[in-house]
């Protein structure tokens, strides 16, 4: 008989499972799923990611300390509003806050995943701080966190996302300026100053040109490295699977293994004590024939 299965219930419940934990606790509830007869369900449950380390701690994070995860979503929400309305005294007071809260939060996550079973080092502690520098400049970023059940660490945007562009205002009249005033004597000349101003304007527009080339160049290799990184976590996790799924079977044939030899003794042990009443029942036979020989007339 089909039953619903609460599919949101379960996948909280399995991230809130340390990593090494989590995959025979899903196959468990795919199973359970299919046997309740909802095929969709165990299909849903059955593709489920197991978190890595640094998503397994920010989860706890959030299950286990709600009031500082909606201070810091409120804190990002604030952040964003900032940016967006280009308030640059409340913007630095905002990052600084940040840098703080978000260290503390880290650690904080660090400290629960260790007291779960799960020790944190200094590169998954790093996965773990920006994920909440996600959490803190991108919406949607915040929402996942939030949830309680990342598969996989966030990764912060360049800047903030979804804030609009800010369009250049008119430029104000300027009065005309009034006549110069002729230089004084030793002064350099206005078309040597204006030569010299527009040769150090050069000199920092080509300056600006090449660290740009260089920030656009070093941002590339970390999207690729972070992308690398995201493929390498991927099929770690993917290979972890396998190999659970594999220890699993492995059981499942050593069960039934210990399951027939115990039945090849117990057959064993019957065909003997079979052989014994089917040996005991022709000398019963035989004996009883021989006994019908000597009463019968010769």
């Amino acid at each position: 008989m089909d039953a619903d299965v609460d599919v949101e219930e379960v996948s909280a419940q399995l991230y809130g499972l340390p990593p090494d934990r989590f995959t025979e606790a899903r196959d468990e509830q795919a199973a359970r799923a299919r046997k309740a007869g909802d095929q969709q369900a165990a299909k849903t449950i059955a593709g489920l990611r197991r978190p890595t380390l640094a998503a397994f701690a920010s989860n706890l994070l959030v299950r286990e300390r709600p009031r500082e995860t909606a201070a810091l979503l409120e804190l990002g929400r604030a952040l964003r509003e900032a940016h967006q309305a280009l308030h640059g005294p409340q913007l630095r007071e905002l990052s600084h806050r940040q840098h703080g809260v978000v260290s503390e939060l880290a650690r904080t996550a660090r400290q629960l995943a260790g007291e779960a079973g799960s020790a944190v080092s200094d590169t998954v502690l790093r996965e773990v701080e920006q994920t909440l520098h996600a959490a803190l400049a991108d919406p949607d970023a915040a929402e996942q966190w939030a949830s309680g059940r990342l598969s996989r660490a966030l990764e912060p945007p360049v800047g903030f996302t979804g804030l609009p562009p800010v369009e250049p205002g008119p430029r104000p009249e300027r009065a005309p300026a009034p006549d110069a005033p002729p230089p004084p004597s030793g002064t350099p000349a206005p078309a040597r100053v204006d030569a010299r101003r527009l040769a150090r304007l050069e000199r920092a527009r080509q300056a600006a040109r090449e660290t740009g080339d260089e920030a656009e160049a070093r941002e590339g290799e970390l999207r690729a490295a972070v992308e690398e990184q995201e493929r390498c976590e991927e099929a770690a996790a993917e290979a972890e699977e396998h190999l659970a799924e594999a220890e699993r079977r492995l059981r499942e044939v050593r069960e039934a293994q210990r399951s027939a030899r115990e039945a090849v003794v117990r057959s064993a042990a019957r065909v003997r004590d079979l052989e014994r009443a089917a040996k005991q029942a022709r000398r019963a036979a035989d004996a009883a024939a021989a006994r019908l020989g000597e009463l019968s007339p010769g």
